[in-house]
């Protein structure tokens, strides 16, 4: 079963992403923090990370960029989905190796577009 991590700080973002992914089929691992979502990532490796960019701590273009540099976790896609919508939030998203962006709230539809493209890419 493909695997998907999903870190953000919000309970209710999780639930609401875990929701639709769980419903789709997929099996969901949940990081509360930057720093976690770096070590879920290391133990469970994922097929895919849904990253929030806004927490505290270790904010997800760091964990993002932590985790395109690490030989054990570079090929994992990350998607930001995130409140940050200004065209620099996604170039910057890119350059730390995000493979997709998506603004919240997230449409049920949008999500799963995304995260099929990624995974069969």
């Amino acid at each position: 079963m493909t695997r998907i991590l999903i870190v953000d700080d919000s309970p209710t973002e999780i639930h609401v992403l875990k929701k639709i992914l769980e419903k789709a089929g997929y099996d969901i691992a949940v990081a509360e923090s930057g720093e976690e979502g770096v070590q879920q990532a290391r133990n469970v490796v994922p097929d895919l990370i849904l990253m929030d960019v806004v927490m505290p701590g270790l904010n997800g273009f760091q964990a993002t960029r932590q985790l395109s540099n690490d030989p054990q976790t570079a090929r994992i896609p990350v998607i930001m989905v995130t409140t940050k919508d200004q065209p620099t939030d996604k170039v910057w998203a890119s350059r730390q190796g995000a493979k997709g962006y998506l603004v919240k709230p997230v449409k049920e539809k949008e999500l799963l577009k995304s995260v099929r493209s990624q995974l069969s890419g």
